[in-house]
């Protein structure tokens, strides 16, 4: 009457050993690490860089406690903080700049686990400590490049047209053309209001000047900051890759907000100068008709030349430059750091996309004898990187930019070029740091919560159900394996609120046993037989189990669907928990129940607590 056949006992069997595996990893916990990842995509990850990180080792002293080699690069583990600062400066020596050597933290299982992907849960923020970021994005920015853009669209539409104009200028967030009279105007905005369809044009004539005055349309501004912070995120996530966080949280936060979050990040100013920073490469002439100290001097006094701006190179000397932006970093396909061949001094070298090297090799052809100017601009301020004279046409698209810069710069620069440049400038609004020594404080805390809860209900069940108690213990520690193991297998984030969620799901999930613990007492107090008590019990109680963990289920995918951040992770262990404490308390302990009581033809009693209290309490009464 009560067995189960083979194949149920032999598939409990499969899912508790593989929830135990999975579940394994997560006491051996994280060590200091140091991943190892190529810079360019041609350079292969394989067995020959493993051999150059451990001759790197070797040759230093270090002593590492294990490495591993995949796709992403080789990690490489270590004791403790100390070394692993000082196995990345080797590592990095003996590797150059064309690999990215930062600090992780790695599992500390052993390799036979980590081959069979048995790794534990990532661990967020409030466990793992890090940093917390918030950037907010500058809308205006985003329209102000917007409007810089469509005036260099505008005077490239003009001049393909043969259009004359006087001049172009941009006025606040607003595109201003001039020209000499009515009739170019209209055969201009004719032009711009068929190729340009964003912009709103409008004419302005003030002094005998025949303006055009072009600003975007409402539903193009509003795509133009979507698009803004959007590809910001995209950009910040490029940067953190670079970075070598494992789990990173970027997401918007709001209309016009980032939230960034870096778990275990380890070198936090290094992570806030990275994600701060906003560069990106402008490609500008120099005005040469301004070139001569008395014009210099008198934009250092205020009076800058129309349509010029005045920036000054590294060592302080002041140029003029045209506003007009030639080549922006949106062209660039790739950024490494490296060394200038003639001057040893340490650069970056860009490969250009397609039209990029097109528009650079007509640049340069068309101005030779000339001086261009690299602009780095970080946080709207412009700084001239180098100002060359171009001696002959460039083609192929690879550009190199130096001037003063050091090693550690050239690295920084490339990584922001690469990574791409921020549609819109951000600045951190808000920034939060927690420690290491506080995340374990909290794993500590959370643990112990649980361990108590767990030893607080095993207590009552084994005293108030006897026999039938343990197995509902057992029940219990099954559903705990069961969960973490999901959780590992997923590679879910474990938060505070997930912390929580487990002890709730432990209080939660014993509701089952109880019912069914209670029904079989009933029945065996109506008379029942013990075995036909133990069947009805089950299958009598399922109907109430069932319903109500579907309710708290329904409740729980509600909480993940209209939640965000920790409440969506406490809604992931939520519902995980209801469908692992579902099969614990009705497969898993009947399954228990089956093969101690299953095969017994006589069974007189049952070891599941008194189950005549009722009629003594009856008794007093009377």
């Amino acid at each position: 009457m009560n067995r189960y056949p083979l194949w149920k006992y032999l598939l409990v069997a499969v899912v508790l050993a593989v929830g135990l595996l999975y579940a394994l990893p997560n006491i051996f916990g994280e060590v200091p690490a140091v991943q190892v990842s190529p810079l360019k995509s041609n350079v292969k990850v394989d067995t020959a860089l493993m051999t150059r990180v451990d001759a790197a080792l070797a040759k230093a002293g270090i002593e590492e406690r294990g490495a591993m080699l995949d796709v992403t690069g080789v990690k490489v583990r270590f004791a403790d903080t100390d070394t692993q600062g000082k196995a990345r400066d080797a590592i990095q020596a003996s590797l150059g700049n064309d690999y990215v050597v930062a600090l992780n933290m790695q599992p500390a299982a052993p390799r036979w686990m980590i081959a069979i992907n048995a790794l534990p849960m990532y661990l967020g923020l409030d466990l793992r400590g890090g940093v917390h970021f918030l950037l907010q994005v500058d809308m205006n920015g985003a329209l102000t490049k917007s409007a810089d853009r469509y005036a260099g669209d505008i005077r490239s539409l003009l001049r393909d047209k043969d259009v004359r104009y006087a001049g172009i200028s941009r006025e606040g967030q607003s595109v201003q053309v001039k020209f000499r009279d009515e009739a170019l105007r209209t055969k201009a905005r004719d032009l711009i209001g068929r190729d340009l369809p964003d912009l709103v044009l409008k004419d302005q004539d003030a002094a005998g000047e025949f303006s055009l005055m072009a600003a975007l349309r409402p539903e193009a501004q509003k795509r133009i900051q979507e698009y803004a912070l959007q590809q910001n995120i995209t950009t910040l996530r490029n940067r953190v890759n670079e970075l070598g966080v494992a789990e990173p949280i970027v997401q918007q936060s709001g209309a016009d907000r980032v939230v960034v979050q870096l778990p275990g990040v380890q070198d936090t100013a290094k992570a806030k100068d990275i994600l701060g920073r906003t560069a990106s490469l402008e490609v500008r002439m120099v005005d040469e008709d301004h070139a001569d100290p008395t014009s210099v001097q008198a934009a250092i006094n205020g009076d800058v030349p129309l349509g010029d701006e005045l920036l000054y190179e590294r060592s302080g000397v002041p140029l003029l430059l045209k506003k007009l932006v030639v080549l922006t970093g949106d062209s660039i396909a790739d950024a490494q750091p490296g060394f200038d061949q003639q001057t040893n001094e340490p650069a970056v070298h860009i490969n250009l996309d397609g039209k990029g090297a097109r528009v650079f090799q007509q640049l340069t052809r068309e101005n030779i004898g000339k001086r261009m100017a690299m602009v780095l601009v970080e946080k709207g301020k412009g700084e001239v990187i180098t100002a060359p004279v171009i001696r002959a046409e460039i083609g192929g698209g690879r550009v190199q930019i130096s001037g003063r810069m050091s090693v550690s710069e050239a690295k920084d620069v490339s990584l922001l070029l690469r990574a791409g440049a921020l549609a819109a400038p951000m600045e951190i609004v808000e920034e939060r740091t927690v420690g290491p020594s506080l995340g374990a404080d909290n794993i500590e805390k959370g643990w112990k919560s649980t361990l108590f809860g767990f030893c607080a209900i095993s207590i009552f069940m084994m005293i108030y159900y006897m026999l039938f108690g343990v197995i509902s213990v057992l029940a219990l520690g099954t559903n705990l394996i069961l969960l973490v193991a999901l959780l590992s297998m997923l590679q879910a984030t474990l938060t505070l609120p997930g912390i929580a969620a487990i002890a709730l799901t432990l209080g939660m999930a014993i509701d089952a046993n109880v019912l069914i613990n209670e029904r079989i007492r009933e029945e065996l107090r109506n008379g029942t037989t013990p075995q036909a008590a133990i069947t009805a019990g089950y299958e009598r109680a399922w109907g109430t189990i069932f319903d109500s963990n579907i309710t708290t289920l329904i409740a729980g995918v509600a909480l993940f669907m209209f939640g965000s951040g920790p409440v969506r992770g406490f809604a992931v262990v939520h519902c995980l928990g209801i469908l692992t404490s579902m099969f614990s308390a009705v497969v898993v302990s009947r399954g228990v129940v089956n093969l101690i009581y299953g095969s017994r033809r006589k069974l007189d009693k049952l070891p599941i607590g008194n189950t005549d209290w009722h009629k003594r309490n009856a008794v007093g009464a009377a």
